[in-house]
């Protein structure tokens, strides 16, 4: 059959494209804010009593919960993607990220309360591992299997395009903010806008990722796949 896959469906490339582009960025817009925070803020903000190299690591370590608790949230989301399916799965994946993102910005610092805000940023910090490790979709896979053949290097390629996309904007964020703030003001309560948009992203990308796995068509190309 020389028909494009498509042709058989009612999602399209394009469609599983605009997917994968939004789910990908939203996941490393994620990935970015906090690593950049990890510099600029949380050494001040969640350390402020040790020397800001000490801080620093410190802020790294706690970065680095995200990629050990990573493959347990995928055992758990695959347990709940058996049992209840994968729109599921991602809902509860993503809900899980949005509100440990969100609950990031709202988190006070040591100074108000003391070593208390360093374990709760630790337990937010698993969560957003534990999300991403549920967050998988299937969605660059299947736009590479059921793109055009003569395009299909072109499609593959598109999920790459969430890591340089989420960098840039999370770093113009962090930019405009840190360059127009004043430095008491970005350290008070500017930091924690990236953390919002982060939020408002993750909440677009689900509904834009739930548009195609929610369907039977998307169902049966992972089947065909």
């Amino acid at each position: 059959d020389a028909r494009p896959p498509e042709a058989d469906h009612g999602v399209s490339p394009g469609d599983i494209a605009v997917g994968v582009v939004i789910g990908r960025t939203s996941e490393y817009f994620d990935f970015f804010v906090y690593g950049i925070a990890s510099v600029l803020v949380f050494p001040a903000v969640f350390f402020p009593q040790l020397p800001q190299l000490e801080g620093t690591l410190w802020a790294f370590v706690l970065f680095s919960l995200a990629f050990v608790a990573r493959p347990l949230g995928t055992v758990a989301s695959m347990a709940i993607q058996r049992r209840w399916g994968l729109a599921t799965k991602l809902t509860v994946a993503l809900f899980l990220l949005g509100s440990s993102t969100a609950g990031m910005a709202f988190l006070p610092g040591s100074a108000t309360l003391g070593a208390s805000a360093v374990w709760l940023l630790a337990a937010l910090r698993i969560g957003q591992g534990l999300a991403l490790g549920g967050s998988w979709d299937g969605l660059p896979s299947l736009l590479a299997q059921n793109a055009p053949a003569h395009r299909r290097g072109w499609y593959a390629m598109v999920g790459q395009l969430g890591a340089p996309v989420g960098f840039v904007l999370a770093s113009a964020l962090f930019l405009y903010l840190h360059g127009s703030l004043s430095q008491e003001d970005f350290l008070s309560w500017g930091w924690r806008y990236p953390f919002f948009v982060a939020f408002a992203i993750n909440v677009v990308a689900l509904f834009a990722r739930l548009r195609l796995v929610a369907t039977q068509e998307y169902a049966e190309l992972m089947e065909k796949g």
